[in-house]
Parts: structure tokens; C-alpha cells; sequence
């Protein structure tokens, strides 16, 4: 949660409601499992590890102030070296979708490169998970979680390409 929430403030600052619309939103009908306190949680984490800095904004007659949270220079610097990262399965489906939402949104990086990027990562993954498989000399129970992980990485592009579609049409919509 924490490189989603430094990638949607790279866009601009933003205040914590702010942040957990935008998550919520990104995440549809998945985001209202999303405990309300996690983005401040997280905000407090950034804080502490000097990624954002806080400035108390003045709110409405009717509303309270506010803190408004902006990236320093670390926060930017993590922010690139999230976009660029391509391990796999480390992250879940939600958080690499994010990572895409976040990456369009404040216009960071390309979404369809991005999927490109990991794409080739589960490609070479599945590629050295086949062959272990291939090994006859592998102890069948063994084989049987190779086989399970050459499936998932099968999955996991069947999503990707979705993912590249669906991305692929934003681009042609803009």
C-alpha cells in the first residue's frame, strides 16, 4: 500500500480522504473491503520514513482542517524504482493493478509498458518452471508444485494480456 499511496501523490498532494477515494475507486467493488484507517496508517509510515511531508490546510466552515501530504524527493525517487520493479508473483493482483492505475493517473509511466515489462518477467519465469518440470529426475510430489506454478504463471499472463487490452483501448480513447 505504500508505493500505491507515493504514486498517486506524485500526481499532486493530496489529503488522506483524497487518497482512500482514489484507492477505493481504482479498486471497484474490491475496495470496499479496504480498512478506512490504512491509508492513514500508511501516510503515518511515510512520514516517518521521510517519503512525504504534511501541511495543515484550512478546512470549510463546516468541516475541520485538513492535512494535505506531498512527496519529498526520497518519495520520488521510490516512486520510479516501484514503477520499474517487475517481480513476480510478489505482487498481488490488486497491488500491480494499482500500480497501473497510480502509473496513468498522475501520468508516470505507460501502463501497456508496464504490463510489457512484467509480461517478460512471468515469460522467463514460466520458461525456467517448465523445464524444472521436464526433469524426470524431479520427485513426483515435487513436480506436483511445478506444476501448480506453471499454471499460475500461465494464469497470471491470460491477465496480463487482458490487462494490455483493456490498457491499449485507454490509450486509443485519450
Amino acid at each position: 500500500m505504500q508505493d500505491v499511496v507515493l504514486a498517486l501523490l506524485a500526481k499532486e498532494p493530496a489529503h488522506g480522504y483524497e487518497l482512500r477515494a482514489r484507492v477505493r475507486d481504482a479498486l471497484g467493488p474490491l475496495g470496499d473491503a479496504m480498512n478506512a484507517g490504512q491509508i492513514y496508517v500508511t501516510l503515518a509510515r511515510l512520514t516517518k520514513a521521510g517519503m512525504v511531508t504534511s501541511e495543515r490546510a484550512e478546512g470549510l466552515p463546516d468541516r475541520p482542517d485538513r492535512r494535505v501530504y506531498a512527496l519529498t524527493p526520497r518519495g520520488q525517487d521510490r516512486v520510479s524504482s516501484w514503477l520499474s520493479e517487475v517481480s513476480w508473483p510478489k505482487p498481488d493482483l490488486a497491488e500491480f493493478h494499482l500500480k497501473l492505475v497510480a502509473a496513468a493517473t498522475a501520468r508516470l509511466a505507460d501502463p501497456v509498458a508496464l504490463v510489457d515489462a512484467q509480461r517478460r518477467e512471468v515469460l522467463r519465469r514460466l520458461r525456467d518452471a517448465q523445464r524444472a518440470a521436464l526433469d524426470r529426475s524431479v520427485d513426483p510430489v515435487a513436480a506436483l508444485l511445478l506444476e501448480g506454478v506453471v499454471l499460475r504463471l500461465r494464469a497470471d499472463l491470460e491477465w496480463l494480456e487482458a490487462c494490455e487490452r483493456t490498457w491499449q483501448g485507454r490509450r486509443t480513447d485519450t
